[in-house]
């Protein structure tokens, strides 16, 4: 049975004449007779009587009415979800990260997601300050990826993967003469960071800070290109996961050493407000950013 007669049956019986329903379902009265004369030939009985003007549902009318009305409630109740579905792709998204060369590989990411879903409107935020769990707290970014787990109760949290932190250094570098350099060496060494403060490095945060080993000489060079140009010319220590290189051009002269005898291994996390997780356009990305990146 057609929808269209299930309407027809709901407002003949809400509208009560024919006159009314046609103005409602925006049909000549003749057209609307022409329905439900055809509705009934395939039925076999009669749906309405006509008294005086008025049109009352007969015993059978009356249980097709209370069936009209189940079938066209759900239609318009799924129609509403989908609507809703549709509506809950569509949205904007801050993100930001603790990693300054993970920004490098979410511009990749965003371009794959432009496509996928075009009505997500992603916006890289960089934060000079490099507190993106501050700025989620504050509604100033919507995602985080940073490098310890929060502990807000506000917050959701989902590890990506782990890396491990490299020093990058000439073959003629005095870190090059063991397998792996040793904390303490880091006491002589030109550390080359992107940027202060010392508090966004990991390394220094991480693992010179706590142990009290203060480098020799500390210098800012946010350009890349140029702080591999003064490791390869062995005029200092570059710290970084090997993937963060991968994009710029090789150099025969610079080795990556490991850290300490087991390496300074350093977690990933997407960190979200636990309120934003009901919004489908929000999860949508999570879930295509752990596929992205769950494996590091």
């Amino acid at each position: 049975m057609e929808i269209k007669y299930f309407r027809l049956i709901r407002t003949i019986a809400e509208e009560g004449n024919m006159a009314n329903s046609s103005r409602r379902l925006f049909l000549t009265q003749s057209a609307l007779s022409h329905q439900l004369r055809e509705l009934e030939e395939r039925l076999g009985f009669k749906v309405f009587y006509r008294k005086r003007n008025v049109w009352e549902l007969t015993d059978e009318g009356r249980e097709l009415h209370a069936l009209a009305i189940k079938v066209l409630d759900a239609i318009e109740e799924g129609f509403e979800k989908i609507d809703y579905i549709k509506n809950g792709t569509k949205g904007a998204i801050r993100i930001g990260t603790e990693c300054y060369f993970f920004y490098q590989r979410l511009l990749t990411f965003i371009k794959k997601m432009d496509v996928l879903y075009p009505e997500i409107e992603v916006n890289i935020i960089l934060d000079p300050d490099n507190h993106p769990l501050k700025k989620i707290l504050e509604n100033e970014l919507d995602i985080a990826i940073v490098h310890e787990k929060p502990k807000e109760e506000v917050l959701f949290c989902q590890e990506l993967f782990e890396d491990e932190i490299f020093a990058f250094v000439h073959k003629d570098h005095f870190f090059n003469t063991k397998t792996y350099v040793a904390l303490e060496k880091f006491r002589e060494a030109h550390l080359i960071i992107h940027s202060y403060p010392l508090e966004s490095v990991f390394i220094y945060q991480h693992l010179l800070k706590p142990n009290h080993v203060e480098p020799e000489q500390i210098t800012a060079i946010p350009l890349t290109e140029v702080a591999l140009e003064m490791v390869n010319a062995n005029m200092g220590v570059m710290c970084k996961p090997k993937w963060a290189l991968e994009p710029f051009k090789a150099y025969e002269d610079i080795v990556a050493k490991r850290i300490g005898p087991y390496g300074l291994k350093r977690s990933h996390f997407l960190t979200v407000r636990k309120s934003d997780r009901q919004k489908k356009f929000i999860n949508d990305f999570i879930s295509n950013f752990e596929e992205e990146f769950g494996n590091g």
